[in-house]
C-alpha cells in the first residue's frame, strides 16, 4: 500500500479535509499545469494549430485507459448535464416505454429523463429505498422490464455511498435491450470500472471530484449504440479536417472519429485540459485499487468506533465514500459545532454526515473526525444554532 500522498496537495496542516465527494483539492503539478496555460496566451503567436488538439488527444487517451475503452470513444465535455443531455438527445423512446433512476439521485442525471419522459409520453421510474433491509440493488433489478428504455445510475449513491452493482445491472439491462447510463462522478479515479466489461452504454464524469480535475471539464465514454448520434452542438471542431485552418470555410458535414462529435465546443481549453491530464496521469500512477485499499485501511477503526458511539454505518458503501447517520441523540447542529471546532471538513446531507477520504488524509485527520463524533454524542445538549 502507497504511503500518504499529502505532499503532492497544499492542504493545510492544521485542515483536516475529509470531503472528496464535495470537490477534490488540486494537485501541485496540476495548479503549475493550470498558471502554464494562463501564461501560454501572454503571446498567442507561440500557440499553434496542433495546440487545439493534441492536449484533447492526450486527456482522451488517459481516461480511456483508466476506464478499458478506446480513445475515439471518450469526448471532452463542459459537466455532466451536458453529457446526459447529449446521451437523451439520442435515445429512442416512444410512450409505453420507462426510464429508471434512483430516489434521490444527484440532478444532472435526473433532468434530462424528467424532460425525455415528459416529451415522449414515457414513464419515469424512481426506485425508492429499500424497506426495511432489501438490498437496493435487487430493487433496481426488479424496476426494469422488456419496456424499459434506459437506466441511468451512478456506481455509488452520491449521499451516502451505498455501493449499485453495475455488473449485475449491466447483464439485465443488456438482455432488456435498455440503455445503461452512468453517472461515474463520484467513483471513477478512486474505484475500479471497467465501462466496456460492464457493458456501460454511456460513462459521464465530472473532473473535480475522483478525478482531481479542475471545474468546468468532464470526460464521456460512449460505446458502440450511442456513436453515429446527433451532437448537442455543431462545433467546427469535431468536423473532418478542422485540424488545416487554412481550409475552415471549406464546409464538411462529416465529424470526427467515434465520439468526438460530441466534444463541447471550445475544448480546447489551454488552462483546464493540461489540468486535467495531471489529474488523470497521477490517478493512473496510483490506480483506483491502490486508493480503494489506502481509505479502507485509514477508516477501519473510525468505521467500528463510529459504530460503537451510536452512529449507523450506510450498508455496501465503499471505502471512498460512505455515510454515518447520527444517533437519536446527537443533534445535527452540535455535531457541526464540533466538526468546526476541529476543523474537519465533512458533507452533511440530512441525518447523514457523508465521508469521502483520499491518498491526501492521514491520521491526523481521523482522530480529528473520531474526536468530533465522539464529543458530539458525549457532550450536553445545548440549541446550536445552524448557520445560514
Amino acid at each position: 500500500m502507497i504511503p500518504c500522498q499529502r505532499h503532492l496537495f497544499s492542504l493545510p496542516a492544521e485542515s483536516h479535509y475529509i470531503n472528496c465527494a464535495y470537490m477534490s483539492p488540486l494537485l501541485k503539478a496540476e495548479e503549475e499545469a493550470g498558471i502554464a496555460g494562463m501564461r501560454l496566451k501572454r503571446d498567442p503567436s507561440t500557440i499553434k494549430a496542433s495546440a487545439f488538439f493534441g492536449d484533447c488527444d492526450r486527456a482522451r487517451q488517459l481516461f480511456a485507459q483508466l476506464v478499458g475503452v478506446p480513445d475515439q470513444h471518450v469526448a471532452l465535455i463542459p459537466a455532466v448535464s451536458y453529457g446526459v443531455a447529449t446521451v437523451a438527445r439520442n435515445v429512442a423512446i416512444s410512450k409505453g416505454q420507462n426510464i429508471v433512476v434512483l430516489h434521490e439521485q444527484f440532478p444532472s442525471n435526473v433532468y434530462s429523463w424528467r424532460r425525455l419522459a415528459r416529451e415522449s409520453g414515457a414513464e419515469l421510474r424512481t426506485v425508492a429505498p429499500p424497506v426495511p433491509a432489501n438490498s437496493i440493488n435487487t430493487r433496481l433489478l426488479e424496476a426494469i422490464d422488456s419496456d424499459t428504455a434506459v437506466v441511468a445510475v451512478g456506481p455509488v449513491h452520491w449521499t451516502d455511498g451505498t455501493h449499485i452493482d453495475l455488473e449485475a445491472l449491466g447483464q439485465h439491462t443488456r438482455s432488456m435491450g435498455a440503455a445503461l447510463i452512468v453517472d461515474g462522478t463520484q467513483s471513477v479515479g478512486a474505484l475500479p470500472i471497467d465501462a466496456k466489461a460492464l457493458g456501460i452504454d454511456a460513462l459521464i464524469c465530472a473532473s473535480y471530484k475522483w478525478l482531481l480535475g479542475p471545474y468546468s471539464i468532464g470526460v464521456m465514454y460512449t460505446g458502440p449504440r450511442f456513436l453515429d448520434g446527433t451532437p448537442l452542438e455543431e462545433s467546427w471542431l469535431s468536423r473532418t479536417g478542422s485540424e488545416d485552418f487554412g481550409s475552415l470555410v471549406n464546409y464538411s458535414d462529416a465529424y470526427q472519429d467515434g465520439a468526438l462529435r460530441y466534444d463541447v465546443g471550445g475544448k480546447s481549453n489551454f488552462i483546464l485540459v493540461p489540468m486535467l491530464i495531471k489529474g488523470l496521469e497521477q490517478i493512473l500512477a496510483w490506480r483506483p485499487e491502490t486508493v480503494q485499499d489506502y481509505c479502507a485501511a485509514l477508516m477501519c477503526d473510525l468505521l467500528r468506533d463510529a459504530q460503537a458511539l451510536g452512529y449507523r454505518v450506510s450498508s455496501g458503501s465503499r471505502a471512498h465514500l460512505f455515510g454515518l447517520r447520527v444517533s437519536d441523540h446527537v443533534k445535527i447542529p452540535r455535531l457541526q459545532k464540533e466538526l468546526q471546532r476541529r476543523s474537519v471538513s465533512v458533507s452533511l446531507r440530512g441525518e447523514t454526515i457523508r465521508i469521502s477520504p483520499h491518498v491526501y488524509n492521514n491520521e491526523q485527520d481521523v482522530a480529528a473526525l473520531h474526536e468530533a463524533l465522539e464529543a458530539a454524542v458525549r457532550a450536553p445538549s445545548p440549541a446550536y444554532s445552524v448557520p445560514a
